[in-house]
């Protein structure tokens, strides 16, 4: 065992980046693209129980993972309350067609 300062000295564990470089690429194309599809939609798309009206985000039908992240063909423009719902609710949410499974 090496004492606190050995053990900075000699084997100074290398931090690991939380993003990796080609998510963080895809996190910078995502920013400029959700904003692009805002500024075209600002009205809330869901409409649900409590809708403020003005969207705010942007809810991926089917799931961030993969291509779907950058594919605005799923994405959907909501206020704040309208997705906090649809994220709360995914059976409902499907079944309005505010959703997709991630299965098919």
């Amino acid at each position: 065992k090496y004492c606190k300062e050995c053990w900075y000295t000699i084997e100074k564990p290398k931090s690991i980046s939380p993003v990796s470089g080609k998510r963080r690429v895809e996190m910078d194309e995502y920013s400029k693209k959700r904003l692009a599809f805002l500024s075209l939609h600002t009205a809330c798309q869901a409409k649900l129980v409590g809708c403020t009206g003005k969207s705010t985000d942007v809810h991926h039908k089917a799931g961030r993972v993969g291509d779907n992240y950058l594919n605005m063909t799923t994405w959907i423009a909501v206020c704040r309350d309208c997705h906090s719902y649809i994220e709360t609710h995914p059976q409902e949410a499907k079944e309005l067609g505010l959703s997709e499974s991630r299965l098919n």
